[in-house]
């Protein structure tokens, strides 16, 4: 028969580990190697089944001294087995909810023997306009939550009985199940995983201790957000039952775009058509910004395509720091021969033969004839 490996080896940890890092040690295999993570795979159901051996052992404190003293012997058989027939105790899964959450990310731990549980989080999609991102703004949002029930006080209970146990699950709120192999925790299917029954619901909440109720939330805009930027109000959220602490409430932000600016960070970006004669010679060209018209000076000589940098004139950073700036890039417009007056074709024409680029033969003519 197969010699055994170690307990401590199979969880990669040293003997001396503290419970928190064993029990990590094993979540992170539990998630590796779960079944239903890789179908199929007997090698993955091999270390599923060799990790939980171990962490049953060595998370009881009793079991892990006589493995210590006297290894493997000290713990055979069922005992050290939790996947055997006999002695399971299903609370070495006491926490096997959260690695179905890491595996596939089911939210929302249960408390145990009916404690108070902590609200749902909730999502609000907001869209705003591309001037309320750089500046900021106030929202009013009207958000449908659950609450807790004023009629009973978020108990549930209608009158002063208090719930009762639940016999099922012996107010674990969860039951054990076997799944060939496997033999995993569930939520208890009488109880939902409360573990009590309510046997005198309040008739304003039907038992569940909250109702649904509809409320008016100011949301302050921060100058500088982005699209998808998103807010974190906390305690908005569903209020948690039998007393729990409310969830949060995210608000998503879309910005609408903008038919002139184009926005990368804090940076805002333009273009800016400038004429044949201004870019030559230079000129002053008044900007649009965010922030009201600005004046550009456009130097002599300046080519297509060339970037101008208004600092200053961008976004705020979120949170302080400072502002981005503003990006002109320069665009130098061509007329089109219909847009020419005579003159301006004659001056054209001079101007070529001046610099030495005589124009096409019977093209001047052509635009000529065109004006008449």
């Amino acid at each position: 028969m197969a010699t055994k490996r170690d307990y401590y080896e199979i969880l990669g940890v040293a003997r001396d580990c503290s419970t928190p890092e064993l029990k990590a040690s094993y979540r992170k295999l539990a998630v590796r190697y779960h079944p239903d993570k890789n179908p199929g795979d007997s090698e993955a159901e091999e270390r599923f089944k060799e990790a939980a051996e171990a962490y049953a052992v060595l998370s009881d404190a009793d079991k892990r001294a006589r493995y210590d003293r006297f290894g493997h012997q000290g713990v055979g058989g069922a005992a050290g087995n939790p996947f055997s027939g006999g002695g399971f105790d299903p609370t070495i899964f006491g926490d096997f909810g959260d690695i179905l959450s890491e595996m596939f990310g089911m939210g929302g731990r249960r408390s145990r023997r009916g404690g108070p549980t902590r609200g749902a989080d909730l999502r609000y999609d907001l869209s705003i306009t591309f001037e309320e991102a750089v500046f900021g703004s106030e929202e009013s949002l009207r958000i449908p939550r659950l609450e807790g029930c004023e009629e009973c006080d978020g108990s549930g209970s209608a009158g002063s009985k208090a719930p009762e146990t639940c016999a099922t699950c012996g107010g674990r709120g969860q039951v054990a199940y076997r799944q060939g192999f496997l033999t995993v925790a569930r939520p208890c299917p009488r109880c939902e995983g409360e573990g009590r029954i309510v046997t005198d619901p309040c008739k304003n909440c039907g038992g569940e201790g909250r109702v649904e109720q509809e409320r008016t939330i100011e949301v302050k805009i921060p100058a500088g957000v982005d699209h998808g930027s998103r807010l974190r109000l906390t305690g908005e959220g569903e209020h948690g039952r039998r007393g729990g602490p409310p969830g949060d409430l995210y608000v998503v932000l879309a910005v609408e775009p903008h038919e002139r600016f184009h926005r990368e960070g804090t940076t805002i970006l333009t273009e800016e058509e400038v004429g044949y004669a201004q870019a030559v010679l230079g000129s002053s060209v008044e900007i649009e910004t965010v922030h009201g018209p600005t004046t550009l000076e456009v130097p002599p000589g300046t080519a297509g395509g060339t970037d101008f940098r208004l600092r200053g004139k961008g976004v705020d950073r979120v949170g302080g720091g400072g502002r981005g700036d503003h990006i002109v890039r320069v665009a130098v417009r061509v007329p089109h021969p219909r847009e020419l007056s005579e003159e301006e074709g004659e001056l054209l024409r001079k101007l070529a033969e001046l610099s030495g680029q005589p124009i096409r033969e019977g093209v001047f003519e052509k635009v000529k004839k065109m004006f008449g």
